[in-house]
């Protein structure tokens, strides 16, 4: 019997990688919950054009790219401009470790501009080169450079400025 679509094959393509997602898409965003609808955007955009993205020889990259454009459209979307707060009013805070370096970081990431938030995030969360950021990007390897090097001397900053905090 044939498979509608590639079903199985599409479906075991996103149970081996949708984790690893969801992290990309929460690193750039700095929320669980419009990390998981960028996500199930792409994979519902992705399900309608899989026989084509199957025949790619990197649909990874495919997906990357699309959670990158999904992440730029929804910032520019005047209804998604929301603030999101660190407690919900009345809400049972979870004490968070104050030491533990990832959750320092992901703090520090989200107060960076988002081209810079997500060259960081593609270059070393992602470990793509120069190169293939600025594909996914559609910028020059230049401009990478120079975000990547902007970010990371902004992301030193707030850590540090984290850091001057607590002492």
């Amino acid at each position: 019997m044939r498979e509608h679509h590639g079903r199985d094959e599409f479906e075991d393509f996103v149970a081996a990688r949708q984790r690893h997602w969801l992290r990309t898409a929460y690193l750039l965003c700095g929320h669980w919950q419009l990390a998981e609808d960028l996500v199930q955007q792409v994979l519902e955009r992705l399900y309608v054009v899989w026989p084509k993205v199957r025949a790619v020889s990197r649909p990874d990259a495919y997906v990357r790219k699309s959670i990158v454009n999904a992440h730029l459209s929804e910032g520019r979307r005047p209804w998604r401009r929301e603030r999101f707060v660190p407690e919900l009013p009345d809400a049972l805070a979870v004490p968070v470790d104050q030491t533990d370096d990832r959750v320092e970081l992901a703090r520090a990431l989200r107060t960076l501009p988002p081209r810079q938030r997500i060259v960081l995030v593609l270059r070393f969360w992602e470990d793509l080169s120069v190169a293939e950021t600025a594909e996914v990007m559609g910028c020059a390897p230049g401009t990478v450079k120079s975000q990547t090097s902007e970010g990371l001397r902004a992301l030193r900053l707030a850590l540090g400025a984290k850091e001057e905090l607590t002492k």
